[in-house]
């Protein structure tokens, strides 16, 4: 054992010393050297060895198995367990809110108003159909400091048949409206040179009522196989009490073809209105005023996605006969639009600029203000371009947002006037100041617009938006009648499954007329409307799937505010009803 340690020691010092003598020493460098490949590796893979033959198994160590014999003694054991029967898990299904595809709604409320709806559909097999609908909405008037009548109707009928197809679906319409309203906006001086007696009998003499009919037929067809997208068309003849009357009949056919793999959309347009007013607002003339406007319009446009972009490019090309005075003029309008996700849905930019050739009529001007003069001068709308830009997009997966600068450049835009008026007792029953006309405008706009909307929950929605507007005008002329600013507010609420009610509030900015007592001598007065609040507030009781009961409030403020110069509206307003739905 002791010459064995002897010997390791040894053996230890002597590889020590070895290793030492090749270590770098302090100060020394390791040199390079340069190593030429003369070919690089490149590997094969080579045929594997196969065994040709199977081999030989020495199983004389392999003993065969024996058979074994299985039996089984069976004893029967008392048991007392019984198991219990699997009962599987119910899940509650919410109950589905049955449908209906009939309803009817009767409200009355203060100022003898009466609001009523029906509306019917029924199948008559497969495909066809047929439907209804008769609307009232009326009121006795009773606005304070108003002295002449200021009740006013409005009831429609239309009936519509129809038929769905897989490839194709189409339906007509025929349609009657009847609107009875009063001018019973007179100025405030109005009158206040005569004596009472004779201001009195004057007022009294004045038959403020007027009346408007309208007759409807229109259809439309919508394809999913064809080379047309789809077909509108309507006609429309409308008349009053003073012997005017207008026909308005248009087509809007829109079709899509192939052309180069892209698909190019074309709208076509044909739009003809033509009247007659029995004289002008001063009866100065012998002839009736006259007037027929036919638009024609090609607008073709195509799409392009890529990526996170969509691009739509086209063009508007118009041309408008007037036939009345022989005028003709072509049109050129861009239509470009194009947005970019930036965040995915979360903010997307836009921006475009369109243009387009607005047909006006006695109809749709009735529809904006019905306290109009049948002593109108109609004419298009030239809007040369609207250029804008905006964001769009969520804060969240239930907020959703939406911002919009645009700058639009209109010519010959139709504003309301207040009518100048005398105090002779000859005069119309329109001609007390107590109507308003329709002037033409070159009319460019700044606006800005936003919105916010919010589910915050099934039963609660909330929504905001506001419109800011700066108008500027050829020569020192105002943009009568347009507000600077409008904002609106709603909030619905589902308080319960039985149980609903909202709010909504809107806010509209100052607004600028003229008017001229041509009895005096002071010339044209510019007055400024005030701005005004309004607030309207809804509730409702499902008392079954069939009947709801309703409360509606409006203009909760009392506010005898002006729409219109010299036409205050209904203060405080409460209508109740009911709403019943049901199928045959």
């Amino acid at each position: 054992m002791k010459i064995n340690f002897q010997n390791t020691t040894i053996i230890l010092i002597l590889l020590f010393v070895f290793q030492l003598s090749f270590s770098q020493k302090k100060g020394e460098t390791i040199g390079t050297e340069t190593v030429n490949v003369v070919k690089p590796y490149s590997p094969t893979i080579s045929d594997a060895f196969k065994v040709k033959e199977n081999p030989s198994l020495d199983d004389t160590g392999n003993q065969p198995k024996e058979t074994i014999k299985y039996s089984i003694l069976s004893v029967p054991v008392a048991s007392t367990f019984t198991p219990s029967k699997g009962k599987a898990e119910c899940v509650d299904k919410s109950k589905q809110e049955r449908l209906f595809s009939n309803y009817a709604t009767v409200g009355v409320g203060n100022y003898g108003t009466l609001n009523a709806e029906l509306f019917v559909t029924h199948d008559l097999g497969n495909n066809d159909f047929v439907s209804g609908m008769f609307r009232h909405h009326s009121s006795q008037g009773g606005i304070k400091d108003v002295e002449l009548n200021d009740e006013f109707y409005d009831t429609a009928l239309n009936v519509g048949y129809g038929a769905n197809y897989r490839d194709m679906s189409w339906n007509v319409d025929l349609g009657y409206q009847n609107q009875i309203y009063n001018w019973y906006g007179l100025p405030m001086e109005f009158g206040s040179a005569l004596v009472p007696q004779d201001r009195f009998n004057l007022i009294n003499g004045i038959n403020s009522g007027h009346t408007y009919n309208t007759i409807t037929l229109g259809g439309n067809l919508d394809f999913t196989e064809s080379v047309f997208s789809k077909v509108d068309t309507k006609f429309t003849h409308f008349s009053d009490n003073f012997s005017s009357s207008e026909n308005r009949f248009y087509i809007k056919p829109t079709f899509k073809v192939d052309v180069m793999e892209r698909s190019i959309n074309t709208n076509i347009i044909v739009d003809h209105v033509s009247g007659t007013f029995e004289n002008n607002y001063f009866k100065d003339n012998t002839e009736a005023l006259k007037y027929s406007f036919t638009n024609f319009g090609i607008e073709p446009s195509f799409v392009v996605n890529e990526n996170d972009w969509t691009l739509e490019l086209g063009a508007g090309l118009f041309y408008s006969l007037d036939s009345e005075n022989s005028s003709n003029k072509l049109f050129l309008y861009p239509k470009v639009n194009a947005s970019y996700k930036l965040v995915g849905d979360l903010m997307i930019f836009y921006t475009g600029v369109n243009g387009g050739l607005e047909q006006n009529s006695y109809a749709d001007f009735v529809t904006q203000n019905p306290f109009l003069s049948p002593t109108l001068a109609i004419a298009p709308t030239n809007n040369q371009y609207t250029v804008f830009a905006g964001l769009k997009g969520k804060l969240a997966n239930n907020i959703s947002y939406n911002l919009t600068g645009s700058y639009l450049n209109e010519k010959n835009k139709a504003l309301f006037k207040s009518n100048d008026y005398t105090q002779e007792a000859v005069n119309e029953d329109y001609a007390f100041g107590n109507s308003f006309n329709v002037v033409y405008q070159d009319v460019r706009t700044f606006r800005f617009y936003g919105e916010l909307k919010a589910d915050f929950s099934e039963n609660v929605s909330f929504g905001i938006n506001g419109t800011f507007n700066s108008y500027k005008n050829d020569g020192n002329l105002e943009a009568w009648n347009l507000p600077s600013m409008k904002l609106s507010s709603n909030l619905d609420v589902n308080i319960t499954k039985k149980l609903y009610a909202g709010i909504n509030v809107f806010y509209v900015g100052e607004r600028k007329d003229m008017q001229s007592n041509l009895d005096l001598a002071g010339g044209p007065v510019i007055t400024t409307l005030k701005s005004y609040f309004d607030a309207n507030a809804h509730a409702g009781y499902k008392f079954s799937d069939r009947l709801t009961f309703f409360l509606k409030l409006n203009n909760i403020g009392n506010q005898a505010y002006e729409k219109w110069l010299n036409y205050p509206v209904q203060g405080f307003q409460v209508l109740g009803g009911a709403n019943y739905k049901f199928d045959f």
